[in-house]
């Protein structure tokens, strides 16, 4: 039997098929005319998809829909006079509180953007690294990693550890220096060995004391010797970023076939630097262009 991976799909994706075919299919199971009784803005459309319905799929979408179309009934058996016309601003009154708040980009010496493929698709994951004291040296995790995950933040400490002259940082750094690399979002369990080349860039910019200077995210796993290694869900992280309002990524080089595969209109707009090593990264970071 062979397992066929399926990609998520885009927001705008997302929208047509609501708008041609699940909220349709919802008018009609709640009763209601195709076209007269209930008129939901584009806008609202975006921000059900955006606040409420972020999975890969489409399935809380349309049930999303069905309670608008339902309480829409409820209000047209009340007297109200139709349409009923749902903007973006009233889908609160519907729905509740969002689902999803708006992702953050998180910034300043020690942070790095990475990009992160999770159950409900693709997201932005900003690793924070910052030195506790300089009494004794060590190294502290948090944010609920799985064993996978933990294992690559290893492997990012020994390897800037090892390599720190020659990566632009001073190894009396680490000889005192108790260091704490935390993940953000610390009641979501996250595991899996992409956040590798992230992890390490956020241990070598506390060490170097400098910010990264581009508005820019990563993926890929990194090795002892300092070999960036595929991962899965490319397209899924292309679009996460691109939400985030990031348009400069890093992908290894072994998955520029994945990224050649995504459609223009994803990739439109995007600039993408392929490292095959992890010493591909750092001028990225740190040198203007």
């Amino acid at each position: 039997m062979e397992v066929i991976q399926l990609s998520g799909y885009l927001a705008s994706e997302k929208l047509e098929i609501a708008r041609n075919h699940l909220l349709p299919r919802q008018l009609e199971r709640a009763g209601l005319k195709p076209r007269g009784q209930l008129r939901i803005d584009q806008a609202a459309l975006r921000r059900i998809v955006e606040d409420y319905a972020r999975e890969a799929g489409v399935r809380r979408l349309e049930k999303y829909l069905g309670t608008i179309a339902r309480k829409a009934v409820v209000k047209i058996l009340e007297g109200e006079k139709t349409p009923i016309h749902v903007r973006a601003r009233d889908v609160e009154e519907y729905l509740g509180k969002p689902v999803f708040a708006k992702e953050k980009r998180l910034a300043g010496v020690g942070v790095v953007t990475g990009l992160a493929w999770t159950a409900m698709g693709g997201a932005t994951l900003s690793i924070e690294a910052t030195r506790i004291h300089s009494f004794s040296r060590g190294f502290k995790l948090t944010g609920q990693l799985g064993g996978v995950m933990k294992e690559s933040a290893e492997i990012a400490y020994s390897y800037v550890l090892a390599n720190a002259e020659r990566l632009g940082a001073s190894p009396d750094f680490f000889e005192n220096s108790l260091l704490h690399l935390h993940v953000p979002a610390g009641a979501t369990p996250k595991d899996g060995p992409s956040a590798g080349i992230t992890m390490a860039s956020a241990l070598l910019s506390l060490a170097r004391r400098r910010k990264p200077v581009r508005n820019i995210a990563m993926t890929g796993e990194l090795t002892l010797t300092g070999q960036v290694l595929p991962v899965g869900g490319i397209r899924e992280k292309v679009i996460a970023a691109r939400r985030a309002n990031i348009r400069e990524l890093i992908l290894p080089e072994a998955n520029r076939g994945d990224f050649e595969e995504i459609p223009d209109y994803i990739r439109e707009g995007v600039t993408v630097h392929f490292a095959s090593q992890f010493a591909d990264v750092v001028p990225l970071l740190f040198d203007k262009k």
